[in-house]
């Protein structure tokens, strides 16, 4: 009850704030993220509370980055279990309460969970994205949803024996519509995801010949690689923060609310494709063959023919 009130306050805080940044968010307890504290004003320890914050924020696009390759909600808690709870359980037994390791013991779960991203991206980018694409190439049918007219029902062939009555064609649920539309997000997700994976390789690669320049002669290459390695960073720090707010531009709170909305519109989807092919194969109109499509054709043109109204020739004009 207590989480449901708290949430329900939160909303209706968030209506009356404009700026993004500033608007209230409840974890769930014992997920995946890190919440972020909120700094008062005059607060003497403004500057480390911003500091904690970033780096919590920087776990929390990880995270989503996490979800959106396709990493198991399990092995992130995993990580986050053995990486930040237990460390900071460990870190405070041992040093005391020093909330200044919780920003190295935060940046060493990142990379972790950053390695098993990458594991886990090479061996899904192939695959990453193929029924999703194709869903969004052809325009498959039944999913515009308009409501197609009735089947007339075949003729009776005993007037004494009715037919059981056609049942309406399946209707698509919300969520059922809602699925094309999530399928976009989905992509955009994807590409932005990969784009962050291919910036990546190309500063790995930068690192490994950078540690092979060696020596006095190399030294302009060193500092050359060097600047590069750096706005590499950058441009990839900031797609990371890209790739969190795609989400969030669409009214979701990070990439597990939205991917619990997809999968939920997935289902729903596959069902209604389901329940629309069988109810086409019971009471849909049988395609025809190319020969009853001929002789259709034929039967059309002699009544057409047998209706025309005569009309004499033209002899022309009598003199």
């Amino acid at each position: 009850f207590l989480d449901t009130v708290k949430q329900d306050y939160t909303n209706l805080i968030n209506q009356y704030v404009q700026d993004e940044k500033q608007r209230l968010q409840v974890f769930e307890r014992g997920g995946m993220y890190l919440a972020t504290k909120k700094i008062g004003k005059n607060n003497p320890k403004a500057a480390e509370m911003e500091a904690d914050n970033a780096k919590r924020t920087l776990w929390n696009q990880t995270v989503d980055r996490a979800i959106v390759t396709g990493v198991a909600k399990s092995e992130i808690m995993q990580i986050k279990k053995e990486r930040i709870t237990d460390r900071i359980a460990e870190s405070v037994w041992i040093y005391g309460n020093r909330p200044n390791l919780l920003s190295s013991i935060i940046g060493t779960a990142i990379a972790v969970l950053e390695l098993l991203i990458s594991k886990v991206l090479l061996k899904t980018l192939e695959l990453a994205d193929k029924v999703i694409s194709k869903e969004l190439e052809a325009e498959p049918e039944n999913t515009d949803f308009k409501e197609q007219k009735a089947v007339p029902e075949e003729s009776r062939k005993q007037a004494d024996t009715p037919k059981p009555a056609i049942p309406p064609r399946p209707q698509p649920s919300p969520e059922a519509v809602s699925y094309k539309h999530l399928c976009e997000i989905y992509q955009k997700l994807q590409e932005q995801n990969k784009a962050i994976f291919a910036l990546e390789k190309q500063r790995s690669d930068l690192e490994i010949e950078l540690s092979d320049s060696k020596g006095i002669f190399k030294a302009k290459r060193r500092s050359e690689l060097s600047t590069e390695i750096a706005g590499l960073e950058e441009r990839i720090s900031r797609m990371k923060v890209r790739l969190s707010q795609i989400v969030k531009e669409y009214g979701y709170p990070n990439a597990e609310a939205f991917y619990k909305a997809f999968h939920k519109a997935e289902t729903a989807y596959g069902d209604y494709q389901d329940s629309l092919k069988n109810w086409e194969q019971q009471y849909g109109e049988k395609p025809q063959s190319l020969h009853d499509k001929l002789k259709s054709k034929k039967q059309d043109i002699k009544e057409r023919e047998l209706t025309r109204p005569y009309s004499p020739p033209n002899r022309g004009r009598s003199r």
